[in-house]
């Protein structure tokens, strides 16, 4: 039993925690402490506040998860002035050991680790993930992010993927009317152009320009709280196709994969909680062809533990040191 610090590292905020591991497992994360990235000049010196905040010295150990491809001698994350370097990280935080890791290879330690109850049935059966296979991690927000878990022998194993970046694929006329308008924007459409928080002004606009109807807004923040609340039909109508467009990339992905199981997450994932179960999401998942039966079959579910990102810097730190 040990206490190590969970670091969280996006664009605007990072967020520290104290987490308790054993035996491979996290035991339990403290209460999460937020900063806001362009108030401190490094990772070192948040640490510190951090450190002051709660009033003692930190513990020798450090589970990190950055927003950003985990490469190089140098990371450099989008809309962050921090630098990190790898090599110098545990001088400068005077920890002994520490594991760095992508912010959605933390969420896969996070949906590999997490307690059922932090796991809401979507679709398809609702039954405990097995013991051994593969489960699909798909996951909305700036971007979308894909990654999978291996289970074997009771050890797993994350994988990190570009999947998000596969070639958005339409299933029906109106999908192509959109895909040909976002044709003319970009070199090429990704899934990414659709199903990520910026993806629901591309749909808008779209859709839009197919009606024969005015743009309101062109604020992603302000259009997600229109389509949830249902206040403006264009973006609701956009809103639905984000969930019919991302129910078809999270079952392409499962097949790719060799899924066995799709777990929804990304910062839209909870925002989404109560809509998804009642949108196109299921029938556009199963809608594979000869794989119906299939697909059919697997469970598909939100995380929804509050601090994935904390809670799986934890896991990947407790993986490693098992």
């Amino acid at each position: 039993m040990r206490e190590i610090v969970a670091v969280d590292i996006g664009g605007t905020h990072a967020r520290f925690a104290i987490a308790t591991v054993d035996s491979g497992r996290v035991v339990s994360l403290g209460e999460a402490t937020t900063l806001r990235c362009a108030e401190h000049a490094s990772l070192q010196l948040a640490w510190e506040a951090f450190a002051r905040q709660i009033g003692q010295s930190l513990p020798r150990a450090a589970g990190i998860a950055v927003a950003c491809p985990v490469q190089g001698d140098i990371l450099k994350l989008t809309n962050n002035p921090w630098i990190i370097q790898p090599a110098q990280l545990g001088a400068k935080l005077g920890v002994d050991e520490h594991v760095l890791v992508n912010d959605f290879g933390a969420v896969g330690h996070a949906v590999a680790q997490v307690d059922a109850s932090h796991l809401r049935h979507l679709c398809g059966p609702d039954r405990p993930f097995a013991e051994s296979g593969v489960t699909t991690i798909v996951g909305p927000g700036t971007g979308l992010g894909s990654a999978y878990v291996v289970r074997r022998d009771g050890r797993y194993l994350v994988c990190e993927t570009e999947g998000g970046h596969v070639d958005f694929s339409p299933l029906d006329q109106v999908e192509d009317q959109i895909l040909q308008r976002l044709r003319r924007r970009y070199r090429r459409v990704s899934a990414e152009r659709i199903v990520s928080g910026p993806g629901l002004v591309n749909l808008y606009e779209a859709i839009a320009e197919i009606e024969g109807q005015s743009v309101h807004t062109r604020d992603d923040k302000e259009l997600w709280t229109r389509a949830l609340e249902g206040r403006d039909h264009m973006a609701s109508a956009a809103l639905e196709r984000f969930c019919l467009a991302l129910g078809a990339v999270a079952g392409d992905l499962a097949l790719a994969q060799g899924g066995s199981s799709v777990v929804i997450a990304g910062g839209l994932g909870l925002r989404l909680a109560d809509h998804l179960p009642n949108s196109g999401f299921a029938e556009r998942f199963v809608a594979k062809g000869r794989f119906e039966s299939m697909m059919a079959d697997m469970p598909v579910k939100l995380i929804t533990h509050p601090q994935p990102g904390l809670f799986g810097a934890a896991a990947a730190f407790a993986e490693r040191f098992a």
